[in-house]
């Protein structure tokens, strides 16, 4: 689910604040401990190699996050794609793979132990 920030409710606009809040933003329940994560992704990274031999070869974690700058793009199983700009909220289910698109800098949060998992299995496939 990809969100532009001009699309997101404005629910409290005072001088100085703008609260903005996008409401069903996603599911975590059934999930222990959230990760924060900082990334920053060069213009032509996919992580297609990078998933293979994890379930479906897709990432199977949720995330919740931030695009700061950049864009990139999401497949689903199905073929499904969905991109995310600068500015854009966004949901990634479980069952993708993203292409960047145009440098980027995301901000994420992600269920640690189904996250921690997926990064592990990457570290595993670049040392080859």
């Amino acid at each position: 689910m990809r969100v532009a920030k001009d699309q997101v409710d404005v629910r409290l606009a005072i001088p100085g604040a703008t609260v903005r809040q996008r409401m069903e933003f996603g599911d975590a329940s059934g999930y222990g401990k959230i990760s924060g994560e900082y990334f920053t992704l060069a213009a032509g990274v996919d992580t297609t190699p990078l998933f293979q031999g994890l379930e479906g070869n897709l990432c199977q974690s949720p995330h919740w996050g931030f695009v700061l700058r950049g864009q990139l793009t999401t497949t689903d199983a199905a073929g499904a794609e969905e991109t995310v700009n600068a500015d854009d909220l966004f949901y990634w289910p479980p069952g993708h793979n993203v292409r960047v698109d145009a440098d980027a800098e995301i901000v994420m949060f992600s269920p640690q132990h189904e996250h921690s998992t997926v990064i592990d299995h990457m570290i595993e496939m670049t040392r080859g």
